[in-house]
């Protein structure tokens, strides 16, 4: 079966579906987007990936394409047309077709919208949790407006190529000796103490939905959690150190370049988050 793509108000094979050529997102990244994971037909975090959505069309002055509630409909009916219970499901919004140029186009230019899906299987993700992941550090090179979700992520792509190369699952990023963020996920570490450390939020990180869920539930835990700027040389001697985004959930690290993390081993902190999170997530 064909994968099925939204695109401006018709539903096609994904191998047919396309954006005109001087569309904005295809010229200067002149879009937001984002990714909502699903499980058993239901969307988890669905309401903060909205907010955070409208946040970022607002930041950048792109009209909505529709309201909420249709939006909606039209994620409904992307996981019908491609039969998935158990997705990704991908949005893009973006300023829309105009001639070349670097000027914003005439008000009233209608907004472009693309929704894709594709299969998740929780299984891999479970498996790779278990295990832990490695990761390497990279500078961060991004600008310096992360906190709106574009689609400019050629920055990011780069740091997570030389992960791949190393054999890594992830890049932290680096910027001024402090670790920000990775090029796809938030970083936390835990200190000798047992608190969770993670950068706050603020224009130099995006504002992970996964991660705001994850600060719930160690609330609910009586985990201390402290938002502030950690080191790499930190991160390296933490007791454990972890990832979260939406198709990570929480993501053991066990070795940030080379360095082995703790004992090497997911550890238990990060363990009892990842199973909590999950449990929260799809409750709603």
């Amino acid at each position: 079966m064909p994968r099925i793509a939204y695109v401006n108000g018709r539903y096609l094979p994904q191998s047919r579906a396309s954006v005109h050529v001087e569309d904005r997102g295809y010229q200067f990244s002149d879009s937001v987007y984002e990714v909502c994971i699903v499980m058993d037909g239901g969307y988890w975090d669905l309401e903060g990936h909205l907010a955070r959505l409208e946040r970022s069309l607002g930041a950048l002055k792109i009209a909505a394409p529709m309201d909420r509630a249709a939006l909606q409909v039209v994620m409904k009916e992307i996981l019908r047309r491609n039969r998935l219970k158990n997705a990704l499901v991908y949005m893009q919004v973006t300023r829309g077709v105009a001639p070349r140029n670097h000027s914003f186009p005439p008000e009233g230019t209608p907004p472009s919208l693309v929704v894709t899906a594709r299969r998740f299987d929780i299984r891999q993700s479970d498996a790779r949790a278990e295990k832990g992941v490695a990761v390497i550090s990279q500078p961060d090179i991004r600008w310096g407006r992360v906190d709106i979700k574009t689609t400019g992520l050629l920055p990011n792509a780069l740091a997570k190529q030389a992960a791949s190369e190393a054999g890594a699952y992830e890049a932290l990023l680096v910027r001024d000796g402090h670790v920000t963020e990775c090029s796809s996920s938030n970083a936390w570490i835990i200190d000798e103490t047992g608190a969770l450390i993670t950068h706050p939020k603020a224009e130099a990180i995006l504002g992970g939905i996964t991660r705001q869920t994850v600060i719930a539930c160690a609330e609910e835990l009586q985990i201390k959690v402290i938002e502030r700027p950690f080191t790499l040389e930190e991160a390296k001697a933490a007791k454990e150190a972890f990832l979260t985004s939406a198709s990570s959930f929480v993501m053991p690290v066990i070795s940030i370049d080379g360095t082995r993390i703790g004992s090497g081993s997911p550890g238990p902190v990060a363990r009892r988050l990842r199973e909590a999170y999950k449990a929260k997530a799809a409750n709603g």
